[in-house]
């Protein structure tokens, strides 16, 4: 009779890799449906002033983004250098922020209107004559909940949470 021996050095089969390439690119599909990149192109200079009580925002989707300053040096050649508005991504006047605040509305469930926030980012150099038409406005529109974005101030051990 024949005699049965055990195999030495017996190998392990390796891991197929064919799939690889197609799990990566599954990967980079998904992250780049799902990131969200910037909101708008800053057409503005804003240099937000500091402030030492601050609170940070915690739903970004509830917060509408209202920015004041001067035009950058590329479109100083046609808007000039005097502060103006920007509303998402193009320079806009004080009469259109309340289209601006109903497209966003319908972006958000109507069980959450009342928690909208509009989120000031004004330039420290810009006077109040801009801003105060623009809070005027907002009030107008029934947008109530306004809040002025500020960097915390690197001088000063404040209490309060880093802004926006």
């Amino acid at each position: 009779m024949a005699k049965f021996s055990k195999k030495r050095g017996k190998a392990n089969p390796t891991i197929s890799t064919a799939s690889l390439p197609d799990i990566i690119f599954m990967l980079l599909f998904f992250f780049m449906v799902v990131t969200q990149l910037r909101d708008a192109e800053l057409k503005v200079k804003v240099t937000t002033p500091y402030a030492t009580e601050l609170t940070k925002l915690e739903e970004k989707s509830l917060v509408n983004y209202l920015y004041i300053g001067r035009p950058v040096q590329r479109y100083q050649g046609v808007y000039g250098t005097k502060p103006r508005l920007q509303l998402g991504d193009k320079f806009s006047e004080v009469n259109e922020i309340t289209l601006f605040l109903e497209r966003h509305k319908l972006k958000v469930p109507e069980s959450r209107h009342g928690q909208i926030t509009s989120s000031l980012r004004v330039d420290g150099d810009v006077t109040m004559g801009i801003v105060q038409d623009v809070k005027t406005q907002l009030r107008k529109s029934g947008q109530l909940k306004v809040n002025y974005s500020a960097r915390k101030d690197p001088k000063r051990k404040g209490s309060g949470v880093e802004g926006e």
